[in-house]
C-alpha cells in the first residue's frame, strides 16, 4: 500500500521539444535528454516537418505530436503545454530540437524550479564566461527587449529569447491560455508572467552554434519581429489581468 501511495506522489516531468525539419539532429537530442533525465517523458512536437523528423523521434522512443502543417514556434510549444496540463505533469522542461541546447543543464533548470522559489527558470547563454556570439542585428534586438523586460519586471533579464526553460505547474496552466503568442514567445511573455505575479529566474547555460544555418530570425524577419514584439508588449501592458 505504501509503495502505491509513493507512486501516486511521484512528480511527473515532461520534456517538450518543438521541431521543424530536424531529422539530422532530433535523434541525438532525444538520446541526450534520455541520458540526463531518464525519468522524464519526452514529447517532440513536429511542427509540419517535410522530412523524417517524426519517424526519427519515434524510433528513439519519444512521443510525437505532429501538426498537419507549419503553425509556428509558439503554437508548437503550446501544444506541448496543453498536453502537459491535460495529463497532469508537474514540470515542463523545454528545449529546441536543433541541438543548440546542451542537455547537461536540464537538471540545473529542473532543480531550480523544484525549489519552489520561482515559477519559470530560463537558461541564459549570456551569463556564462565567454558568452555566446550572435549576429549584430539580432543581438541589438535581444538587448532592446531584454532592457524592456528588465524595466517592466524590475529584474535583470539577459536572454529574453531563450527557449531553454523549466516551468512549474502554475505556468503550464498559464501558457495554455489564448493570450500565449503563436509565433515569437519572447519578451512579451516575460511581461505577461510579471503582470500575472509569476516569478522568473535566469541561470547560466551553454548553447552551441546553430549547425543547420536556419533561423526564425533570418532575412526580413527581424524587422517583423521587432514590430510584432513592440506591439505585443504594448498590448500586454494595457491589458487588464
Amino acid at each position: 500500500m505504501a509503495e502505491r501511495l509513493n507512486e501516486r506522489k511521484k512528480e511527473k516531468i515532461l520534456v517538450v521539444i518543438p521541431a521543424l525539419n530536424e531529422e539530422e539532429q532530433i535523434a541525438t537530442v532525444v538520446q541526450q535528454v534520455t541520458e540526463q533525465v531518464p525519468e522524464a517523458q519526452i514529447l517532440v512536437v513536429n511542427d509540419g516537418s517535410s522530412d523524417r523528423t517524426e519517424q526519427k523521434a519515434l524510433a528513439c522512443g519519444a512521443k510525437v505530436l505532429s501538426h498537419p502543417f507549419n503553425m509556428g514556434y509558439g503554437v508548437a510549444l503550446q501544444t506541448g503545454y496543453k498536453y502537459a496540463w491535460k495529463y497532469g505533469f508537474d514540470y515542463v522542461l523545454q528545449m529546441d530540437g536543433d541541438g543548440q541546447h546542451d542537455a547537461q543543464y536540464l537538471r540545473v533548470l529542473l532543480s531550480e524550479v523544484k525549489e519552489g522559489k520561482v515559477d519559470v527558470v530560463i537558461g541564459s547563454r549570456f551569463l556564462r564566461e565567454g558568452g555566446y556570439h550572435v549576429p549584430l542585428l539580432r543581438r541589438m534586438g535581444m538587448l532592446l527587449f531584454g532592457f524592456i523586460a528588465s524595466r517592466v519586471s524590475g529584474q535583470k533579464i539577459t536572454d529574453p529569447t531563450s527557449g531553454y526553460q523549466a516551468l512549474g505547474r502554475r505556468v503550464i496552466e498559464f501558457y495554455t491560455r489564448d493570450a500565449f503568442p503563436g509565433d515569437y514567445p519572447d519578451a512579451d511573455v516575460l511581461v505577461m508572467l510579471h503582470r500575472a505575479g509569476l516569478r522568473v529566474q535566469e541561470v547560466p547555460v551553454a548553447m552551441r552554434p546553430n549547425s543547420n544555418g536556419r533561423s526564425m530570425h533570418s532575412g526580413l524577419k527581424p524587422l517583423y519581429y521587432i514590430y510584432k514584439m513592440l506591439l505585443s508588449i504594448a498590448l500586454n501592458l494595457m491589458r487588464k489581468n
